[in-house]
């Protein structure tokens, strides 16, 4: 069940459509950053369908599920997967609520190490600030439409679980388009995100964990 919160968190960076071939190093990286920076002053709110991938080593066949996803800052999220199966999670400034199979579970992120780390991950996503965490080693690539981030996890708890993990950036907007999640078990997670709409006004509770 970790495993599962782990990565439904790293789903929290709003990803669209992409292509992924030809990448190459950035030629000015401080402009990438400033770009990125720019980030938190454009998109307030998010609203998104997403696909999620996952491949297993021990399966041949991919599990697929499907739903939807809203961001609205400061640091507020709900992930709503409907597809094959219903499963809830809202995270609100470090507290986290989790609704699965009719229970719902409540917990401060800031109690857990390893998930005060990812939640940082996912504002850092949604922030522009994926380009300054210190808990990876972070290469940037790019290619005429997308910049691909690859981050490699160096600190304990992250590094247990993740191998590396790629972030797919549009260039139009500087919003997230694809993650990709590699475990060191040799599994990897994918999550594509379409039908994005943004600076869009959320409901009133939208995103109530308490």
């Amino acid at each position: 069940m970790k495993k599962s919160y782990l990565l439904a968190l790293f789903a929290l960076c709003q990803f669209w459509s992409f292509g992924q071939t030809g990448f190459n190093a950035i030629k000015d990286e401080a402009k990438v950053k400033a770009q990125f920076a720019e980030v938190p002053t454009k998109v307030k709110t998010i609203q998104s369908d997403f696909v999620q991938e996952k491949n297993l080593s021990a399966l041949t066949e991919k599990l697929i599920s499907k739903g939807v996803f809203y961001f609205e800052k400061d640091n507020k999220v709900r992930l709503e997967y409907n597809t094959p199966f219903n499963y809830l999670m809202v995270m609100n400034n470090g507290k986290m609520l989790i609704k699965e199979n009719g229970k719902t579970t409540k917990m401060d992120l800031r109690s857990n190490k390893v998930f005060e780390q990812v939640n940082r991950i996912m504002t850092d996503c949604v922030s522009g600030n994926a380009l300054n965490n210190p808990s990876f080693s972070t290469k940037v690539l790019e290619n005429t439409n997308l910049y691909k981030l690859e981050m490699t996890p160096i600190v304990k708890g992250l590094k247990d679980y993740f191998a590396m993990i790629n972030i797919f950036i549009d260039k139009k907007d500087f919003t997230a388009t694809r993650l990709e999640l590699n475990e060191k078990t040799g599994d990897k997670t994918t999550i594509i995100f379409s039908n994005k709409s943004l600076n869009k006004t959320m409901e009133t509770g939208l995103f109530k964990v308490y």
